[in-house]
C-alpha cells in the first residue's frame, strides 16, 4: 500500500477542493448531511471541519486497520506482518484486555461486529477469519479474491473495501459477493478507501495516505460529505512511529464519532462543524 508523492497530492487536493485553500475556523456542530445537487444532477458533497470533543490514549504498537466501539470497549484489528492482532481494548487505558495474534504470514485489516461475531479481513492473503465475539475464538474462515482493506456492516450485509473505487457487498453466511458499489466524488472515482463504517446510514471511509473521511450513500456510491481532519494529530503528540489517519468507531447510542491513526498515541472523539450556518 505504498503509493507515489503525485497520487498522494492528487488525492489531498481532489478531496478538499484546491490545495491553496487553508483552514477555516468551525462554526457549527453538524449531525446530518447536507450534500447538494449540481445543475446536470451530480451530488456536490459537504464539507466539513472537526472539534475535539475528548481524548483518550492509544497504544502507540496499535498499527491501527479497523476500529469499533461495542458494550463499552473498542474492538481493534490491527496490521503488519508478525504484528498483527484482534483486541479487545479499555478505552481509559488504551490497553487490550484479551487479544488474539495472527500467524506471521498475516496481515491484517479492518474489522467489523455482526450478532456475536467478529469478522477480519487479511490484506493480500485472500482469508478473511470470523471470532466469537466475546471469547476472541477463531469459529470460522472465508476465501476472497483481491485485496482485504476495510469492512464494516448494516447489520445485515458485509461491506468490503479493497483500496480501488469499490465496495463490495458480501454476504455474511457464505462470503459471496451480491453486489458492487462504485464510489465517485462528484462523478469522478475515488480510490484507496480504507477503513470503513456504518454510520446512520451512510459508510464512512478513511482515505488512505490522506486526512480525509469521505462519507458515502451505500445505494448510488456518491459522496455526500468530506471531513478534513488536518491538524487532528498535534504536533506536541507526533511521534516518529506515527502512521496515517485510520480507525473509526461510532457509538450510536450516544452518537459519539471516535477516530484515530496508525501507532498514534490517542483516539479522538470527535464533533462535525460546517462552515457558513
Amino acid at each position: 500500500m505504498k503509493h507515489t508523492i503525485f497520487t498522494l497530492i492528487f488525492l489531498s487536493c481532489t478531496l478538499v477542493y484546491g490545495c491553496g485553500a487553508g483552514p477555516k475556523k468551525p462554526k457549527k456542530n453538524i449531525t446530518h448531511s447536507a450534500q447538494t445537487t449540481a445543475s446536470d444532477g451530480r451530488v456536490v458533497p459537504a464539507r466539513y471541519g472537526f472539534r475535539v470533543v475528548a481524548e483518550l490514549p492509544h497504544s502507540t504498537s496499535a498499527y491501527t486497520q479497523g476500529l469499533q466501539w461495542e458494550d463499552g470497549v473498542f474492538y481493534e484489528g490491527t496490521g503488519l506482518n508478525g504484528r498483527s492482532e484482534l483486541r479487545i481494548v479499555n478505552p481509559a487505558t488504551g490497553e487490550a484486555v484479551k487479544s488474539v495474534s495472527l500467524e506471521r504470514k498475516y496481515f491484517g485489516e479492518g474489522i467489523t461486529i455482526l450478532g456475536d461475531k467478529i469478522y477480519q479481513l487479511t490484506w493480500t492473503a485472500g482469508k478473511a477469519f470470523v471470532y466469537d465475539k466475546a471469547t476472541l475464538r477463531k469459529v470460522g474462515e472465508f476465501s476472497y479474491e483481491g485485496e482485504g482493506w476495510g469492512i464494516t456492516t448494516d447489520g445485515k450485509s458485509l461491506y468490503i473495501s479493497d483500496g480501488t473505487d469499490r465496495i463490495v457487498v458480501r454476504n455474511p453466511q457464505t462470503f459471496q459477493a451480491e453486489r458492487t458499489i462504485e464510489v465517485r466524488v462528484a462523478g469522478r472515482k475515488i480510490s484507496m478507501l480504507n477503513e470503513l463504517e456504518w454510520i446512520d446510514g451512510e459508510i464512512w471511509a478513511n482515505v488512505y495516505m490522506t486526512d480525509q473521511i469521505v462519507r458515502i450513500n451505500p445505494e448510488s456510491g456518491a459522496v455526500v460529505g468530506i471531513v478534513d481532519l488536518t491538524g487532528l494529530q498535534a504536533p506536541s503528540d507526533k511521534r516518529w512511529q506515527d502512521d496515517v489517519l485510520n480507525g473509526i468507531a461510532y457509538n450510536p447510542a450516544t452518537k459519539a464519532l471516535f477516530v484515530t491513526g496508525k501507532n498514534w498515541n490517542k483516539v479522538y472523539q470527535i464533533e462535525l462543524t460546517k462552515d457558513g450556518d
